[in-house]
């Protein structure tokens, strides 16, 4: 009964955020109409995946040893816990972990999930330069509004705090049970939240050929298992 209850709740969080991300990625908006093009749900599940191995394998390198239990008396010896095996861990990894999302920027130059990348766009540091020299840029928004979050950035932010509400039950579960045998990006966004959809973003890399910048980088994709089709109920 419980389990039933649990899985008409996730079910129901499933058929919200889908329908979250129709109402703000998939309907044609004044935005877009202007040129903005929002993150899909492949590039944000891709972001959010991302951030989160990265902060895992930052905080895996700790050997601290953690103490648990409590005992009046303090007689009887409490439980000891490797760190990076703890539920410890796991919840400092995802506190915050969405507001890693607004030190990306959009890199319009590039067409596939690498637009959304960390560091400044070609294009913005051709503008800084020509100011710097003494140029007069108008973008139509103020000089120190330049660097800020754009609003892709911004509303991929809104979606992964979505997605992480909806499948934080199923990274816990990778986190102590799959952790080491596949990874978090396989297991998240191709065999659940792209469940039978286009995975073709998670395997998109930049590559760097050139130093002179963007201009001279090119996304390559690598292999990646294709995400599982749905079962047919029997």
């Amino acid at each position: 009964m419980y389990v039933s209850v649990m899985m008409t709740i996730h079910n129901s969080l499933v058929l919200l955020f889908v329908a979250f991300y129709i109402l703000t990625v998939d309907c044609g908006t004044p935005e877009e109409e202007e040129g903005v093009k929002y993150a899909n749900l492949c590039e944000v599940c891709k972001i959010l995946t991302t951030e989160l191995e990265d902060r895992l394998e930052t905080t895996g390198k700790s050997h601290d040893v953690l103490e648990i239990g409590y005992s009046v008396d303090d007689v009887k010896p409490k439980k000891k816990t490797q760190y990076k095996k703890s539920e410890l861990r796991l919840v400092e990894s995802l506190d915050g972990i969405c507001e890693k999302v607004l030190e990306y920027n959009i890199h319009k130059e590039r067409k596939d999930s690498t637009r959304f990348s960390k560091g400044m766009s070609q294009t913005f540091k051709t503008l800084h330069g020509l100011v710097d020299k003494g140029v007069k840029v108008d973008l139509g928004i103020p000089y120190e509004l330049w660097d800020k979050p754009s609003v892709e950035i911004t509303n991929m932010k809104n979606q992964c705090e979505k997605l992480l509400e909806i499948y934080e039950e199923d990274i816990e579960d990778w986190y102590f049970k799959k952790q080491g045998k596949t990874s978090l990006k396989q297991y998240i966004c191709a065999d659940k939240v792209l469940k039978g959809k286009d995975v073709s973003c998670l395997s998109e890399t930049l590559s760097i050929t050139n130093e002179k910048g963007d201009s001279g980088r090119k996304s390559k994709k690598k292999k990646v298992p294709k995400s599982k089709p749905p079962k047919e109920d029997l």
